[in-house]
């Protein structure tokens, strides 16, 4: 089995821990999401125009931006964590402009030699991937597409076609981190997209408590956080491991149904 599978085979839903790469000391927050249980570690690619992304990962990015983050320093930092941590699947999530700068091909051997399980292409839709996701699964790369609450049943064949690793359901139609879907929307919504795929189903966008994990983790194969690990690195800078880590387990343990 892949690590992703791994991941998505244990008996609680998986916590999926975003944050972007090159904000903060990212190898020491990448470690402290590790030790604090997180399933799945998705590594943001910054990015000038995160369109996707609401001002938590915004800023994020124009930290990172702002040291001179470059996709080879992101590709660096997969790397070592990988030698740091040769079980964790670790997903890289951004935009099309760093992905296929330099080519599909090359970025697909790159991430591989760097470790990574997957990859999330938030602005090619399914429609026009005729070169990324092909150059990603022939690397070995789960390419992992986007489910909205606008995506139509008749275009969700599509959006599952050639997706591999899990689908990423983003309950809520905006940016991420400012509003959360209602919870009733999300099982509908979960129970619609495993009729059709026998993916593993992983919710984001919108949660940042330990209660909406544990009712996310209810009817979803895992869950998705980002602005709130991204707002601690951005509050807490160099303290920032510590606090991820405390996030982190308690997340965890939600999802476990257990108490920290």
């Amino acid at each position: 089995m892949t690590r992703l599978a791994n991941a998505f085979a244990k008996p609680h839903a998986a916590f999926v821990a975003f944050i972007t790469a090159g904000d903060g000391d990212t190898a020491a927050n990448l470690d402290a999401l590790v030790e604090g249980g997180a399933d799945v570690i998705e590594l943001g690619m910054p990015f000038t125009d995160p369109m996707a992304d609401g001002p938590a990962i915004q800023s994020a990015n124009l930290r990172s931006l702002g040291k001179g983050t470059t996709t080879a320093d992101v590709l660096q930092i997969a790397y070592e964590f990988r030698q740091r941590h040769p079980d964790t699947p670790l997903v890289l999530m951004g935009y099309a402009n760093p992905m296929i700068r330099r080519g599909q091909e090359w970025f697909a051997k790159a991430a591989k030699g760097a470790g990574v399980d997957g990859v999330i292409c938030v602005d090619i839709p399914p429609e026009e991937d005729g070169e990324l996701g092909p150059a990603l699964r022939q690397a070995g790369i789960a390419p992992i597409r986007l489910a909205t609450p606008t995506t139509a049943a008749a275009r969700l064949p599509q959006v599952l076609e050639g997706s591999s690793g899990f689908l990423y359901y983003v309950s809520v139609a905006g940016i991420t981190g400012l509003q959360q879907a209602a919870q009733s929307s999300i099982e509908e919504a979960v129970a619609a997209l495993k009729a059709a795929t026998d993916l593993p189903v992983a919710v984001g966008f919108g949660v940042r408590t330990p209660e909406q994990a544990k009712a996310i983790a209810a009817v979803a194969d895992g869950v998705v956080v980002g602005s709130a690990l991204v707002d601690l690195v951005g509050e807490y800078g160099a303290h920032a491991p510590e606090k991820l880590r405390e996030l982190t387990a308690n997340m965890v343990a939600a999802i476990k149904g257990t108490s920290q």
